[in-house]
């Protein structure tokens, strides 16, 4: 079943679905045979869905436009790139990558942390909590 799976990923692209305000509101896949430019994908889509909607390729691994399209996620065109609904108030993007960073980096001495959005601060976590 892996070996299937990794072959029909290799053999699919995928597409976002967005909705007016850019938000990517579905995720769905195109056989390469089909997908020889993007446009031919939006194309199959529409066609397929007998719809006018707008789509944009987007890659399982982030490997196109910075990041992998979610559900939930906006399309930011003039960056172009999909970029994950913000986490929390503090945070800010990260122009290079388009993805969310703290203001105070997270420790890094190997042991748990959880973000605390009151005391903007990270907070050691006890193991035995989970």
């Amino acid at each position: 079943m892996d070996r299937h799976r990794k072959l029909y990923s290799v053999m699919t692209k995928y597409f976002a679905k967005l909705d007016s305000d850019n938000k990517v509101i579905k995720i769905s896949s195109v056989a390469d045979s089909i997908v020889t430019t993007e446009q031919a994908g939006i194309d199959f889509l529409n066609t397929h869905f007998k719809t006018n909607d707008v789509w944009v390729q987007t890659s399982k691994h982030g490997t196109i436009r910075k990041n992998s399209a979610g559900v939930g996620y906006t399309y930011d065109s003039g960056r172009d790139a999909f970029i994950a609904p913000q986490p929390h108030d503090t945070w800010v993007l990260d122009e290079e990558t388009c993805r969310w960073i703290t203001p105070v980096s997270k420790p890094t001495d190997g042991k748990g942390y959880v973000w605390n959005e009151e005391t903007v601060a990270w907070d050691e976590t006890d193991p035995s909590d989970f």
